[in-house]
C-alpha cells in the first residue's frame, strides 16, 4: 500500500487545531467552526477549573464573555458547550438548554463517566 501524504489543507487544520486536556490527558475533539471555538483559540493556552454539576456535567468560567449564539439544544454525553458565554460545559450525560456547540469529546459515555463522574477536574485548551 502507497502511503498517501496528508494534503496542504489537512496538514494546516492539523496545526490550527485546539487540544483538550482533562487533567493530563489529552482527549480527541471535533471542534465546531464558529466564531466562539475562534474566540477560544485566540485565549488559549488557558486551564479552567471544572466542577461538577447536576451529575451529567462539568462546568468551568472561562473568566470572560466571548461571541455567542445561543439555540435550544439537547446535548448528550461528550458535547462541549459554551453556557451564558463565559462558561464552557462538558457533559458526561445529557441535558436540554440554550447554549452555543463549541465541540464533541469522541469517546465512549464510560470513559467520559471515568474522566468526568468522579470529582471536579482542571481542564486546559491549547
Amino acid at each position: 500500500m502507497i502511503p498517501v501524504e496528508p494534503s496542504d489543507e489537512e496538514t494546516q487544520k492539523a496545526e490550527d487545531a485546539m487540544r483538550l486536556l482533562i487533567g493530563e490527558t489529552e482527549v480527541p475533539v471535533t471542534w465546531e467552526n464558529n466564531a466562539s471555538v475562534e474566540a477560544l483559540k485566540e485565549l488559549s493556552p488557558v486551564t479552567i477549573q471544572m466542577s461538577m454539576y447536576g451529575g451529567f456535567e462539568q462546568v468551568g468560567s472561562i473568566g470572560q464573555s466571548i461571541v455567542r449564539n445561543d439555540v435550544q439544544t439537547e446535548t448528550s454525553c461528550g458535547d462541549i458547550v459554551l453556557y451564558s458565554g463565559n462558561q464552557i460545559v462538558i457533559f458526561y450525560g445529557s441535558n436540554s438548554w440554550t447554549y452555543t456547540r463549541l465541540g464533541h469529546v469522541d469517546l465512549s459515555q464510560q470513559e467520559m463517566r471515568e474522566m468526568l463522574g468522579s470529582g471536579d477536574v482542571a481542564i486546559t485548551l491549547e
